[in-house]
């Protein structure tokens, strides 16, 4: 006898909020290039076309930046499937997980526990999507501050795009032993725990078309004296 197996349906509540911005928004289960990662994305058919003013507004007020995997995340998801003695066995929170592709990446590298945290719910209910299609277990968080002094290593990726949020990077040792911080936005990144371990190259996907200098991707590392 036999079976097939049907395509993975979309979850109705995010493509729900995403046609609440986009009314002919679609979302598919999509590979993120050079790994096998699945994440639920917009679908890229729908960057194809101008968006009204209307649109336009609604995305500025509400980014969805769960429905795009940026090219930040997707170089520390990279970097942990590749280098999976920086998670493997420890206990891991992704702060501002956003789709949820490190918390991820860090669970396939054999994590004990990886919480996944975002202020945005609608992050979280994607990276709860996005781990069932993954078939990998996360915890989740919607306050970092509220999290206890317990974790071996936090995870951050396109946090830093608003340079308000630079003092926060003294406040992840607050909560965890190492932190590993990838982003492309910060020209003059300099702070006396953090050193460079690399520039890697990334597109957020799907593709944005975004300028050159944002496909650069630097991963810093600090960790508690």
């Amino acid at each position: 006898m036999t079976t097939t197996c049907s395509a993975p349906q979309a979850p109705a509540h995010l493509l729900d909020a995403l046609s609440q911005l986009l009314g002919d928004a679609q979302l598919s289960a999509q590979t993120l290039p050079g790994t096998e990662i699945k994440l639920w994305l917009i679908d890229a058919e729908n960057m194809d076309r101008q968006f009204s003013q209307e649109e336009t507004q609604r995305i500025l007020e509400e980014p969805p930046y769960w429905c795009f995997c940026w090219a930040s995340g997707l170089v520390l998801a990279r970097w942990l499937v590749q280098n999976p003695e920086w998670v493997r066995n420890k206990r891991v929170l992704d702060f501002g997980t956003g789709s949820g592709v490190a918390a991820i990446a860090a669970a396939k590298a054999g994590a004990a526990e990886v919480v996944a945290c975002d202020l945005d719910p609608y992050a979280l209910a994607a990276s709860r999507a996005n781990a069932e299609l993954n078939h990998v277990s996360l915890s989740y968080s919607t306050d970092f501050f509220a999290e206890a002094d317990r974790f071996d290593l936090i995870i951050v990726a396109d946090v830093l795009y608003d340079r308000a949020n630079l003092p926060l990077l003294n406040q992840f040792l607050s909560r965890g032993q190492q932190a590993l911080v990838a982003d492309s936005r910060v020209r003059d990144f300099q702070h006396p725990l953090y050193q460079r371990l690399g520039i890697m190259q990334a597109c957020t996907w799907p593709d944005l078309a975004e300028p050159a200098e944002f496909r650069n991707v630097s991963l810093y590392h600090a960790q508690r004296n």
